[in-house]
Protein backbone atom coordinates (compact mmCIF):
# COMPACT_ATOMS: atom_id res chain seq x y z
CA UNK A 1 0.00 0.00 0.00
CA UNK A 2 1.40 3.79 -0.27
CA UNK A 3 2.33 5.37 1.85
CA UNK A 4 0.37 8.94 2.38
CA UNK A 5 2.23 10.53 4.73
CA UNK A 6 6.29 12.26 5.23
CA UNK A 7 9.04 12.23 2.98
CA UNK A 8 10.81 8.59 2.35
CA UNK A 9 13.14 7.58 5.38
CA UNK A 10 16.63 7.43 5.64
CA UNK A 11 18.15 4.11 4.28
CA UNK A 12 19.87 3.61 7.57
CA UNK A 13 15.69 3.75 9.13
CA UNK A 14 14.21 1.16 6.94
CA UNK A 15 14.28 -1.69 8.14
CA UNK A 16 14.38 -0.96 11.96
CA UNK A 17 10.59 -1.26 13.55
CA UNK A 18 9.43 0.44 16.48
CA UNK A 19 6.63 0.32 19.43
CA UNK A 20 4.96 3.04 20.56
CA UNK A 21 2.17 2.82 23.45
CA UNK A 22 -0.09 5.48 23.18
CA UNK A 23 -2.77 6.68 25.45
CA UNK A 24 -5.98 7.57 23.68
CA UNK A 25 -7.57 9.02 26.40
CA UNK A 26 -11.08 9.17 27.77
CA UNK A 27 -12.28 8.70 24.11
CA UNK A 28 -12.94 12.14 22.91
CA UNK A 29 -10.72 13.19 19.97
CA UNK A 30 -9.60 16.47 21.39
CA UNK A 31 -8.46 15.05 24.43
CA UNK A 32 -5.61 13.71 22.66
CA UNK A 33 -1.87 14.86 23.36
CA UNK A 34 -0.36 16.38 19.99
CA UNK A 35 2.13 13.67 20.46
CA UNK A 36 -0.48 10.80 20.24
CA UNK A 37 -2.13 12.73 17.31
CA UNK A 38 1.39 12.63 15.77
CA UNK A 39 2.09 9.13 16.38
CA UNK A 40 -1.12 7.97 14.75
CA UNK A 41 -0.34 10.17 11.68
CA UNK A 42 2.97 8.08 11.49
CA UNK A 43 2.07 4.58 12.50
CA UNK A 44 2.41 1.65 9.88
CA UNK A 45 0.14 -0.08 11.88
CA UNK A 46 -2.08 0.16 14.90
CA UNK A 47 -3.17 -2.24 17.50
CA UNK A 48 -6.00 -0.88 19.65
CA UNK A 49 -8.15 -1.88 22.33
CA UNK A 50 -11.78 -2.56 21.18
CA UNK A 51 -12.99 0.04 23.78
CA UNK A 52 -11.14 2.60 21.99
CA UNK A 53 -13.78 4.66 20.26
CA UNK A 54 -14.24 5.49 15.87
CA UNK A 55 -13.51 8.94 16.44
CA UNK A 56 -9.85 8.32 17.60
CA UNK A 57 -9.20 5.54 15.06
CA UNK A 58 -10.27 8.65 12.71
CA UNK A 59 -6.55 10.09 13.23
CA UNK A 60 -5.04 7.72 11.27
CA UNK A 61 -4.76 7.42 7.74
CA UNK A 62 -6.74 5.08 5.69
CA UNK A 63 -3.94 2.85 4.33
CA UNK A 64 -2.75 2.18 7.83
CA UNK A 65 -3.16 -1.75 9.03
CA UNK A 66 -5.45 -1.57 11.89
CA UNK A 67 -5.64 -4.67 14.34
CA UNK A 68 -8.21 -4.57 17.35
CA UNK A 69 -7.06 -6.79 20.26
CA UNK A 70 -9.92 -7.76 22.77
CA UNK A 71 -9.39 -6.70 26.37
CA UNK A 72 -8.98 -9.96 27.61
CA UNK A 73 -7.22 -11.13 24.92
CA UNK A 74 -8.23 -13.76 22.03
CA UNK A 75 -9.48 -17.55 22.54
CA UNK A 76 -6.72 -19.87 23.93
CA UNK A 77 -4.39 -16.69 24.68
CA UNK A 78 -3.38 -17.39 28.47
CA UNK A 79 -1.82 -14.48 28.97
CA UNK A 80 -3.21 -11.56 27.12
CA UNK A 81 -0.58 -9.16 27.41
CA UNK A 82 1.83 -11.15 26.58
CA UNK A 83 0.01 -12.85 23.30
CA UNK A 84 -0.16 -9.10 22.49
CA UNK A 85 3.33 -8.53 23.09
CA UNK A 86 4.28 -10.77 20.96
CA UNK A 87 2.45 -9.55 18.10
CA UNK A 88 3.92 -5.88 18.85
CA UNK A 89 7.42 -7.34 18.71
CA UNK A 90 6.34 -9.41 15.40
CA UNK A 91 5.28 -6.39 13.72
CA UNK A 92 7.96 -4.49 14.97
CA UNK A 93 10.51 -6.77 13.26
CA UNK A 94 9.15 -6.33 9.99
CA UNK A 95 10.52 -2.95 10.34
CA UNK A 96 6.87 -1.34 10.26
CA UNK A 97 6.47 1.66 13.20
CA UNK A 98 3.65 -0.20 15.20
CA UNK A 99 1.56 2.18 17.72
CA UNK A 100 -0.45 0.00 20.41
CA UNK A 101 -3.43 2.45 20.87
CA UNK A 102 -4.54 1.93 24.89
CA UNK A 103 -7.89 3.85 26.41
CA UNK A 104 -6.84 6.66 29.17
CA UNK A 105 -3.51 6.31 30.02
CA UNK A 106 -1.10 3.06 28.76
CA UNK A 107 0.52 2.98 32.22
CA UNK A 108 -2.65 2.56 34.48
CA UNK A 109 -4.62 -0.77 34.45
CA UNK A 110 -3.15 -1.12 30.84
CA UNK A 111 -1.16 -4.84 31.17
CA UNK A 112 2.04 -2.22 29.67
CA UNK A 113 4.41 -4.24 32.00
CA UNK A 114 3.03 -7.55 30.10
CA UNK A 115 2.88 -6.46 26.74
CA UNK A 116 6.66 -4.53 26.69
CA UNK A 117 8.43 -7.51 28.10
CA UNK A 118 8.11 -9.33 24.48
CA UNK A 119 8.94 -5.88 22.70
CA UNK A 120 11.82 -5.33 25.00
CA UNK A 121 13.49 -9.27 25.06
CA UNK A 122 13.29 -8.88 21.28
CA UNK A 123 15.08 -5.31 21.63
CA UNK A 124 12.75 -3.34 19.72
CA UNK A 125 12.71 0.27 21.00
CA UNK A 126 10.21 1.56 22.81
CA UNK A 127 8.28 4.69 23.61
CA UNK A 128 5.42 5.41 26.10
CA UNK A 129 3.26 8.25 24.96
CA UNK A 130 1.16 9.41 28.03
CA UNK A 131 -2.72 10.01 27.91
CA UNK A 132 -5.52 11.44 30.08
CA UNK A 133 -6.68 8.50 32.24
CA UNK A 134 -9.91 7.93 32.97
CA UNK A 135 -9.98 9.47 36.74
CA UNK A 136 -8.61 13.14 35.74
CA UNK A 137 -11.54 12.74 32.69
CA UNK A 138 -14.46 11.95 34.52
CA UNK A 139 -13.67 13.82 37.33
CA UNK A 140 -13.19 16.98 35.01
CA UNK A 141 -16.41 15.90 33.28
CA UNK A 142 -18.24 16.34 36.33
CA UNK A 143 -16.88 19.64 37.51
CA UNK A 144 -15.28 18.03 40.64
CA UNK A 145 -11.51 18.03 41.76
CA UNK A 146 -10.07 14.96 42.69
CA UNK A 147 -8.30 16.26 45.67
CA UNK A 148 -8.81 18.76 48.35
CA UNK A 149 -6.46 20.77 50.91
CA UNK A 150 -9.58 20.30 53.41
CA UNK A 151 -11.45 16.67 52.59
CA UNK A 152 -8.82 14.30 50.30
CA UNK A 153 -4.77 15.08 50.26
CA UNK A 154 -4.55 11.61 48.25
CA UNK A 155 -5.97 9.99 45.29
CA UNK A 156 -6.30 6.42 45.04
CA UNK A 157 -6.65 4.54 41.82
CA UNK A 158 -8.38 1.15 42.01
CA UNK A 159 -9.44 -1.84 39.76
CA UNK A 160 -12.52 -2.88 40.28
CA UNK A 161 -11.87 -5.99 38.41
CA UNK A 162 -8.71 -8.24 39.92
CA UNK A 163 -6.81 -10.48 37.74
CA UNK A 164 -8.64 -14.11 38.87
CA UNK A 165 -4.98 -15.70 39.59
CA UNK A 166 -3.96 -12.37 41.61
CA UNK A 167 -1.79 -13.91 45.00
CA UNK A 168 -3.11 -11.30 47.18
CA UNK A 169 -6.48 -9.17 46.69
CA UNK A 170 -7.02 -5.60 47.31
CA UNK A 171 -7.20 -4.58 51.30
CA UNK A 172 -10.51 -3.20 51.58
CA UNK A 173 -9.98 -2.21 55.55
CA UNK A 174 -6.80 -0.12 54.22
CA UNK A 175 -8.75 2.19 51.30
CA UNK A 176 -11.77 2.29 54.02
CA UNK A 177 -9.70 3.68 56.26
CA UNK A 178 -7.81 6.51 53.77
CA UNK A 179 -9.07 9.82 54.15
CA UNK A 180 -8.30 10.62 50.82
CA UNK A 181 -10.50 9.77 47.32
CA UNK A 182 -10.87 6.46 45.48
CA UNK A 183 -11.22 6.62 41.78
CA UNK A 184 -12.82 2.83 40.69
CA UNK A 185 -11.91 1.59 37.36
CA UNK A 186 -13.61 -1.04 35.59
CA UNK A 187 -15.83 -1.41 38.49
CA UNK A 188 -19.48 -1.90 36.59
CA UNK A 189 -20.02 -5.47 36.88
CA UNK A 190 -18.51 -5.86 40.07
CA UNK A 191 -20.26 -3.04 41.79
CA UNK A 192 -22.01 -4.75 44.72
CA UNK A 193 -18.63 -6.22 45.91
CA UNK A 194 -16.62 -3.57 46.00
CA UNK A 195 -19.25 -1.25 47.51
CA UNK A 196 -20.15 -4.19 50.34
CA UNK A 197 -16.61 -4.60 51.10
CA UNK A 198 -15.69 -0.63 51.71
CA UNK A 199 -19.39 -0.56 53.82
CA UNK A 200 -18.15 -3.96 55.82
CA UNK A 201 -14.35 -2.02 56.44
CA UNK A 202 -15.78 0.82 57.89
CA UNK A 203 -16.82 3.30 55.28
CA UNK A 204 -19.58 5.30 56.17
CA UNK A 205 -23.01 4.38 54.08
CA UNK A 206 -23.25 8.33 52.91
CA UNK A 207 -19.97 8.97 51.73
CA UNK A 208 -20.65 10.60 48.22
CA UNK A 209 -20.15 8.70 44.82
CA UNK A 210 -19.69 10.25 41.44
CA UNK A 211 -20.44 8.05 38.59
CA UNK A 212 -18.89 8.97 35.00
CA UNK A 213 -20.40 6.78 32.57
CA UNK A 214 -18.69 6.50 28.73
CA UNK A 215 -16.64 9.62 29.83
CA UNK A 216 -16.32 12.23 26.90
CA UNK A 217 -18.23 10.29 24.45
CA UNK A 218 -21.33 11.66 22.51
CA UNK A 219 -23.91 9.63 25.70
CA UNK A 220 -22.11 10.30 28.67
CA UNK A 221 -23.59 9.90 31.62
CA UNK A 222 -22.95 11.80 34.80
CA UNK A 223 -24.62 10.55 38.22
CA UNK A 224 -24.52 10.76 41.64
CA UNK A 225 -24.84 8.78 44.78
CA UNK A 226 -24.13 7.11 47.68
CA UNK A 227 -21.51 4.16 48.68
CA UNK A 228 -24.38 2.21 50.13
CA UNK A 229 -27.11 3.23 47.47
CA UNK A 230 -24.71 3.11 44.02
CA UNK A 231 -25.04 -0.68 43.42
CA UNK A 232 -28.80 -0.56 43.76
CA UNK A 233 -28.31 2.79 41.09
CA UNK A 234 -26.44 0.66 38.75
CA UNK A 235 -28.88 -1.42 38.61
CA UNK A 236 -31.81 0.76 38.80
CA UNK A 237 -30.15 3.03 35.65
CA UNK A 238 -28.19 0.86 33.65
CA UNK A 239 -24.82 3.22 33.44
CA UNK A 240 -23.10 1.35 30.76
CA UNK A 241 -19.17 0.63 31.00
CA UNK A 242 -16.35 1.79 30.46
CA UNK A 243 -17.63 3.74 34.06
CA UNK A 244 -15.53 5.86 36.43
CA UNK A 245 -16.75 5.65 40.44
CA UNK A 246 -15.13 8.54 42.12
CA UNK A 247 -16.12 7.82 45.99
CA UNK A 248 -15.08 10.50 49.04
CA UNK A 249 -15.83 13.94 49.59
CA UNK A 250 -14.90 15.64 46.45
CA UNK A 251 -17.78 13.51 45.05
CA UNK A 252 -20.76 15.70 46.68
CA UNK A 253 -19.46 19.12 45.06
CA UNK A 254 -20.18 18.14 41.41
CA UNK A 255 -20.70 21.34 39.44
CA UNK A 256 -24.09 21.31 37.94
CA UNK A 257 -22.90 24.20 35.97
CA UNK A 258 -20.06 21.95 34.35
CA UNK A 259 -22.36 19.57 33.02
CA UNK A 260 -24.44 21.82 31.57
CA UNK A 261 -25.05 20.85 28.17
CA UNK A 262 -23.66 22.99 25.89
CA UNK A 263 -24.44 26.06 23.82
CA UNK A 264 -25.24 26.81 19.94
CA UNK A 265 -27.63 25.70 17.26
CA UNK A 266 -26.49 22.15 17.19
CA UNK A 267 -26.65 22.08 21.33
CA UNK A 268 -27.52 18.62 22.56
CA UNK A 269 -27.73 16.93 18.71
CA UNK A 270 -25.95 13.39 17.79
CA UNK A 271 -24.78 13.71 14.46
CA UNK A 272 -23.87 10.36 12.55
CA UNK A 273 -20.85 11.47 10.24
CA UNK A 274 -20.71 8.94 7.43
CA UNK A 275 -17.39 9.74 5.92
CA UNK A 276 -14.71 6.97 5.95
CA UNK A 277 -11.89 6.90 8.98
CA UNK A 278 -9.54 9.46 9.06
CA UNK A 279 -11.35 11.87 6.82
CA UNK A 280 -14.09 13.48 8.38
CA UNK A 281 -12.09 15.48 11.07
CA UNK A 282 -12.65 18.71 9.89
CA UNK A 283 -16.88 18.18 9.96
CA UNK A 284 -16.45 16.85 12.93
CA UNK A 285 -14.49 19.82 14.26
CA UNK A 286 -17.19 21.98 12.90
CA UNK A 287 -20.50 20.02 14.46
CA UNK A 288 -18.62 19.80 17.88
CA UNK A 289 -18.12 23.84 17.16
CA UNK A 290 -21.55 24.38 16.92
CA UNK A 291 -22.44 22.31 20.11
CA UNK A 292 -22.96 19.14 18.78
CA UNK A 293 -21.46 15.92 19.46
CA UNK A 294 -20.56 13.04 16.56
CA UNK A 295 -20.98 9.32 16.34
CA UNK A 296 -18.58 8.49 13.28
CA UNK A 297 -19.82 5.57 11.02
CA UNK A 298 -18.50 4.91 7.73
CA UNK A 299 -20.29 3.95 4.79
CA UNK A 300 -17.99 3.46 2.80
CA UNK A 301 -14.47 1.99 2.96
CA UNK A 302 -11.48 3.00 1.16
CA UNK A 303 -8.80 1.11 -0.13
CA UNK A 304 -5.88 0.33 -2.61
CA UNK A 305 -7.67 0.02 -6.50
CA UNK A 306 -7.47 -3.38 -7.93
CA UNK A 307 -4.01 -2.31 -9.48
CA UNK A 308 -1.71 0.29 -8.93
CA UNK A 309 0.08 -0.26 -12.54
CA UNK A 310 -1.83 2.08 -14.51
CA UNK A 311 -1.54 4.61 -11.86
CA UNK A 312 1.92 4.07 -11.99
CA UNK A 313 2.68 3.99 -15.75
CA UNK A 314 1.03 7.47 -15.98
CA UNK A 315 2.97 8.67 -12.84
CA UNK A 316 6.16 7.54 -15.30
CA UNK A 317 4.59 9.62 -17.75
CA UNK A 318 3.14 12.44 -16.09
CA UNK A 319 5.38 15.13 -17.31
CA UNK A 320 3.77 14.36 -20.81
CA UNK A 321 0.36 15.74 -19.37
CA UNK A 322 -0.93 19.27 -19.74
CA UNK A 323 -3.60 18.98 -16.62
CA UNK A 324 -3.38 16.12 -13.56
CA UNK A 325 -7.44 16.55 -12.34
CA UNK A 326 -7.64 15.03 -8.92
CA UNK A 327 -11.39 14.48 -8.24
CA UNK A 328 -10.65 13.88 -4.75
CA UNK A 329 -8.35 14.47 -1.55
CA UNK A 330 -8.19 10.59 -1.76
CA UNK A 331 -6.52 10.88 -4.79
CA UNK A 332 -3.99 12.74 -4.23
CA UNK A 333 -2.85 10.78 -1.15
CA UNK A 334 -2.47 7.52 -3.77
CA UNK A 335 -0.79 9.37 -6.18
CA UNK A 336 1.69 10.85 -3.88
CA UNK A 337 2.13 7.95 -2.29
CA UNK A 338 2.94 5.86 -5.61
CA UNK A 339 5.18 8.59 -6.75
CA UNK A 340 7.18 8.50 -3.24
CA UNK A 341 7.52 4.81 -3.63
CA UNK A 342 8.68 5.50 -6.69
CA UNK A 343 11.71 7.51 -5.90
CA UNK A 344 10.08 10.21 -7.59
CA UNK A 345 9.49 13.80 -6.49
CA UNK A 346 7.57 17.35 -7.95
CA UNK A 347 10.03 17.46 -11.14
CA UNK A 348 8.21 14.31 -12.46
CA UNK A 349 5.44 16.49 -13.38
CA UNK A 350 7.43 18.48 -15.77
CA UNK A 351 5.05 21.39 -16.62
CA UNK A 352 1.82 19.79 -16.04
CA UNK A 353 -0.31 21.99 -14.26
CA UNK A 354 -2.88 20.80 -11.32
CA UNK A 355 -6.47 21.10 -10.84
CA UNK A 356 -8.64 20.03 -7.64
CA UNK A 357 -12.24 19.58 -7.96
CA UNK A 358 -12.33 21.66 -4.56
CA UNK A 359 -10.81 23.05 -1.48
CA UNK A 360 -10.00 19.74 0.83
CA UNK A 361 -8.41 18.24 -2.53
CA UNK A 362 -6.04 21.36 -2.80
CA UNK A 363 -5.37 21.64 0.30
CA UNK A 364 -4.17 18.32 0.38
CA UNK A 365 -2.33 18.98 -2.91
CA UNK A 366 -0.54 21.37 -0.81
CA UNK A 367 0.32 19.75 2.17
CA UNK A 368 2.53 17.24 0.11
CA UNK A 369 4.26 20.17 -1.58
CA UNK A 370 2.52 20.97 -4.52
CA UNK A 371 0.81 23.89 -5.79
CA UNK A 372 -2.91 23.76 -7.32
CA UNK A 373 -2.99 26.05 -10.20
CA UNK A 374 -6.80 25.70 -10.97
CA UNK A 375 -9.94 25.11 -8.24
CA UNK A 376 -13.27 25.89 -10.13
CA UNK A 377 -16.25 28.15 -8.15
CA UNK A 378 -18.38 25.05 -8.48
CA UNK A 379 -16.90 22.42 -6.68
CA UNK A 380 -18.06 19.57 -8.88
CA UNK A 381 -17.35 17.97 -11.99
CA UNK A 382 -19.57 20.13 -13.92
CA UNK A 383 -17.14 22.71 -12.16
CA UNK A 384 -13.85 21.94 -13.32
CA UNK A 385 -15.49 21.08 -17.18
CA UNK A 386 -16.92 24.88 -16.90
CA UNK A 387 -13.31 25.94 -16.14
CA UNK A 388 -11.26 24.18 -18.73
CA UNK A 389 -13.87 25.03 -21.35
CA UNK A 390 -11.96 28.65 -21.84
CA UNK A 391 -8.27 26.91 -22.29
CA UNK A 392 -6.88 26.17 -25.41
CA UNK A 393 -7.13 23.12 -27.07
CA UNK A 394 -6.23 20.10 -27.34
CA UNK A 395 -4.60 19.02 -24.57
CA UNK A 396 -3.81 16.04 -22.85
CA UNK A 397 -5.24 15.45 -19.65
CA UNK A 398 -4.80 12.88 -17.21
CA UNK A 399 -8.39 12.41 -14.52
CA UNK A 400 -6.88 10.93 -11.04
CA UNK A 401 -9.82 9.53 -9.45
CA UNK A 402 -11.89 6.39 -7.60
CA UNK A 403 -12.05 3.18 -9.42
CA UNK A 404 -16.25 4.26 -9.72
CA UNK A 405 -18.17 7.91 -10.13
CA UNK A 406 -19.13 9.94 -12.40
CA UNK A 407 -18.03 9.87 -15.85
CA UNK A 408 -19.17 13.42 -16.96
CA UNK A 409 -15.68 14.99 -16.61
CA UNK A 410 -14.20 12.52 -19.54
CA UNK A 411 -16.96 12.55 -21.54
CA UNK A 412 -17.27 16.42 -21.76
CA UNK A 413 -13.13 16.87 -22.20
CA UNK A 414 -13.31 14.51 -24.98
CA UNK A 415 -16.31 15.74 -26.53
CA UNK A 416 -14.68 19.08 -26.74
CA UNK A 417 -11.10 17.26 -28.64
CA UNK A 418 -9.46 16.90 -25.45
CA UNK A 419 -7.23 13.23 -25.23
CA UNK A 420 -8.17 12.12 -21.77
CA UNK A 421 -6.36 9.63 -19.66
CA UNK A 422 -8.07 8.32 -16.72
CA UNK A 423 -6.81 6.21 -13.84
CA UNK A 424 -7.49 4.75 -10.01
CA UNK A 425 -5.41 5.81 -6.78
CA UNK A 426 -7.85 4.09 -4.97
CA UNK A 427 -10.95 1.78 -4.70
CA UNK A 428 -14.38 3.32 -2.51
CA UNK A 429 -16.84 0.53 -1.86
CA UNK A 430 -20.09 0.49 0.56
CA UNK A 431 -19.95 -0.84 4.05
CA UNK A 432 -22.63 -3.29 3.84
CA UNK A 433 -22.91 -3.97 7.80
CA UNK A 434 -23.26 -2.53 10.62
CA UNK A 435 -21.18 -4.49 13.67
CA UNK A 436 -22.69 -5.30 16.69
CA UNK A 437 -20.90 -2.58 19.06
CA UNK A 438 -21.97 0.18 16.52
CA UNK A 439 -25.14 -0.99 16.36
CA UNK A 440 -25.48 -0.66 20.06
CA UNK A 441 -23.65 2.70 19.80
CA UNK A 442 -26.54 4.33 17.81
CA UNK A 443 -29.44 2.84 19.28
CA UNK A 444 -28.09 3.68 22.85
CA UNK A 445 -28.99 7.41 22.34
CA UNK A 446 -30.89 9.30 19.87
CA UNK A 447 -29.57 10.46 16.78
CA UNK A 448 -30.81 13.52 15.53
CA UNK A 449 -28.64 14.13 11.95
CA UNK A 450 -26.47 12.34 9.84
CA UNK A 451 -24.07 13.95 7.09
CA UNK A 452 -24.08 12.64 4.03
CA UNK A 453 -21.60 14.01 1.50
CA UNK A 454 -21.27 11.78 -1.66
CA UNK A 455 -23.80 10.05 -3.84
CA UNK A 456 -21.98 6.60 -3.23
CA UNK A 457 -22.36 7.22 0.62
CA UNK A 458 -25.89 8.13 -0.41
CA UNK A 459 -26.69 5.03 -1.55
CA UNK A 460 -24.66 3.29 0.95
CA UNK A 461 -26.44 4.50 3.85
CA UNK A 462 -29.86 3.76 3.05
CA UNK A 463 -28.59 0.51 2.68
CA UNK A 464 -26.89 0.34 5.82
CA UNK A 465 -28.84 1.78 8.21
CA UNK A 466 -32.25 0.73 6.96
CA UNK A 467 -35.23 1.99 8.69
CA UNK A 468 -33.28 4.20 11.48
CA UNK A 469 -32.09 6.70 8.57
CA UNK A 470 -35.79 7.85 8.10
CA UNK A 471 -35.84 8.74 11.60
CA UNK A 472 -32.99 11.22 11.26
CA UNK A 473 -32.33 14.69 9.68
CA UNK A 474 -30.24 14.39 6.82
CA UNK A 475 -27.80 16.91 5.85
CA UNK A 476 -26.45 16.61 2.03
CA UNK A 477 -23.30 18.18 0.07
CA UNK A 478 -24.65 19.26 -2.95
CA UNK A 479 -26.99 18.82 -5.43
CA UNK A 480 -25.38 15.44 -7.06
CA UNK A 481 -25.60 13.61 -3.20
CA UNK A 482 -29.14 14.61 -2.88
CA UNK A 483 -30.33 13.12 -6.49
CA UNK A 484 -28.73 10.10 -5.11
CA UNK A 485 -30.69 10.24 -2.19
CA UNK A 486 -34.23 10.86 -4.03
CA UNK A 487 -33.57 8.28 -6.21
CA UNK A 488 -33.50 6.16 -2.97
CA UNK A 489 -36.80 7.51 -1.91
CA UNK A 490 -35.44 10.09 0.78
CA UNK A 491 -35.35 13.52 0.68
CA UNK A 492 -32.50 15.72 2.40
CA UNK A 493 -33.83 17.77 5.52
CA UNK A 494 -30.75 20.51 4.25
CA UNK A 495 -28.13 20.93 1.56
CA UNK A 496 -25.40 22.85 1.62
CA UNK A 497 -25.14 25.76 -0.43
CA UNK A 498 -21.73 25.11 -1.28
CA UNK A 499 -20.06 21.90 -1.17
CA UNK A 500 -17.40 22.42 1.93
CA UNK A 501 -18.26 20.70 5.65
CA UNK A 502 -18.45 24.82 6.53
CA UNK A 503 -21.45 25.34 4.84
CA UNK A 504 -23.06 21.61 5.29
CA UNK A 505 -22.50 22.49 9.17
CA UNK A 506 -24.29 26.36 8.63
CA UNK A 507 -26.88 24.49 6.87
CA UNK A 508 -27.60 21.96 10.16
CA UNK A 509 -27.35 24.72 12.40
CA UNK A 510 -30.18 27.11 10.90
CA UNK A 511 -32.56 24.64 10.24
CA UNK A 512 -32.09 23.73 13.77
CA UNK A 513 -32.36 28.08 14.61
CA UNK A 514 -35.39 28.16 12.38
CA UNK A 515 -37.39 24.56 14.09
CA UNK A 516 -36.24 26.29 17.72
CA UNK A 517 -39.35 25.94 20.04
CA UNK A 518 -36.87 27.29 22.65
CA UNK A 519 -33.20 29.13 22.79
CA UNK A 520 -32.18 27.02 25.42
CA UNK A 521 -33.10 23.52 25.01
CA UNK A 522 -31.74 20.65 26.44
CA UNK A 523 -31.33 16.78 25.28
CA UNK A 524 -33.51 14.61 27.33
CA UNK A 525 -33.13 12.87 30.22
CA UNK A 526 -33.25 9.36 30.52
CA UNK A 527 -36.14 7.85 32.39
CA UNK A 528 -36.11 8.24 35.88
CA UNK A 529 -38.09 6.70 39.03
CA UNK A 530 -39.63 8.87 41.49
CA UNK A 531 -37.34 11.28 42.53
CA UNK A 532 -35.69 14.55 41.39
CA UNK A 533 -33.29 15.11 38.79
CA UNK A 534 -30.54 17.21 38.98
CA UNK A 535 -31.12 20.02 36.55
CA UNK A 536 -28.95 23.20 35.68
CA UNK A 537 -29.82 26.57 37.08
CA UNK A 538 -33.39 27.37 36.48
CA UNK A 539 -34.20 30.85 35.19
CA UNK A 540 -34.36 32.39 38.55
CA UNK A 541 -30.64 31.39 38.89
CA UNK A 542 -31.58 28.82 41.76
CA UNK A 543 -30.53 24.92 41.71
CA UNK A 544 -32.36 22.24 43.44
CA UNK A 545 -31.10 20.28 46.21
CA UNK A 546 -28.98 17.08 45.45
CA UNK A 547 -31.36 14.28 46.06
CA UNK A 548 -29.96 10.81 47.23
CA UNK A 549 -29.30 9.49 43.92
CA UNK A 550 -29.39 11.39 40.94
CA UNK A 551 -28.92 11.31 37.44
CA UNK A 552 -27.58 13.97 34.27
CA UNK A 553 -27.85 12.65 30.84
CA UNK A 554 -25.49 15.06 28.76
CA UNK A 555 -24.70 15.01 24.60
CA UNK A 556 -20.84 15.54 25.38
CA UNK A 557 -20.14 18.64 22.97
Amino acid sequence: MPTVSSSPPAASDIRRGRVLFVGAGPGDPALLTVRAVECLRRADVVVYDTLVPGAVLDMVAPAVERLAVPRDGREGDHDPGEATGRLLARLAAEGRTVVRLKGGDPAVFGRLSEEMAPVRDAGIPVEIVPGITAAAAAAAAAGIPLTSRSAASSITIVTGHEASDKREGIDFRALAALPGTLAIYMGVEQVGRWSSELLSAGKPALTPVTIVSHCSWPDQRIAVSTLAGCAADFERHNWPSPAVVIVGEVAQTVDVIAVTPARGPLAGRRVVNTRPPGQGEDLESLIRAAGGSCLGVPAIRIGPPASWQPLDDAIREAGSFDWIVFASANGVRGFVGRLREAGLDGRALGTARLAAIGPATRQELERAGFSCDLTPEEFRSEGLVSAFGKAPGPARFLLVRANRGRDLMRRELESMGHAVTEVSAYSSEPVTTLDSATAAAIDQAPVDWITVTSSLIAESAVQLFGPRIRQWRIASLSPITSAALRTCGIDPTVEAATAVSDSLVAAMANWETAHATHPDRRPEKLPMPPGRLVEPADSAGEIPEPPKATTISQEKP
